[in-house]
């Protein structure tokens, strides 16, 4: 039972094609189910997802990214799959609307490849994460404590491995998005 309360807070899912889909569905019916709004964001109109080994759901997108405002969501959702995260960190777009929420201290959930998309960012050194395991090198390369556990949460970051991971992950993020915005540390880290 979630006893976290998202009533009148606002989630920005960013995505592109190539979504693992339980890894959007998911979380998305959890933060909707502890009375959040979530909106589908991405460059396209549609998103289609994929399932484990083949193309599955379509889904809508409820605000195109060029119209999507960090400082109109309290947080930040992004799903895994292998292709998504890789569409995603070729492109500035994702990339500037991801780090917004880093820069204000709003809270940012990734699972599974989701965390490339953060690397990206340049603003993950010193952060304690996880990720689907052949992220792993890629994060410990970008300065990041990497850790082999179903959710690792420092100081509003969530992240998780797998779709094996969801429950842990959904509670975490409920937690969290209620929380609301972290302090942010100064390059120092102080």
């Amino acid at each position: 039972m979630v006893t976290s309360n998202l009533t009148g807070k606002l989630i920005a899912i960013i995505t592109e094609n190539g979504f693992e889909e339980v890894e959007l569905t998911s979380p998305k019916k959890a933060l909707e189910e502890a009375g959040a709004t979530v909106h589908i964001i991405s460059m396209q109109k549609n998103v289609r997802a994929w399932n484990t080994d083949r193309w599955s759901i379509e889904l809508p997108v409820d605000v195109n990214l060029a119209q999507a405002g960090s400082d109109d969501y309290d947080a930040l959702l992004i799903p895994g799959g292998v292709i998504n995260p890789d569409k995603m960190r070729l492109k500035k777009e994702y990339i500037s609307f991801a780090s917004e929420f880093l820069e204000a201290g709003k809270p940012v959930a990734a699972i599974c490849h989701g965390p490339q998309l953060l690397i990206e960012t340049g603003m993950i050194k010193g952060k304690d994460m996880t990720s689907f395991p052949s992220l792993k090198t890629d994060l410990i390369n970008a300065g990041v404590n990497w850790m082999d556990k179903e959710v690792v949460t420092d100081n509003g970051l969530i992240t998780s491995r797998s779709p094996k991971d969801l429950p842990a992950f959904n509670k975490e993020i409920i937690k969290e998005f209620a929380e609301g915005r972290h302090k942010t540390r100064n390059p120092l880290g102080v």
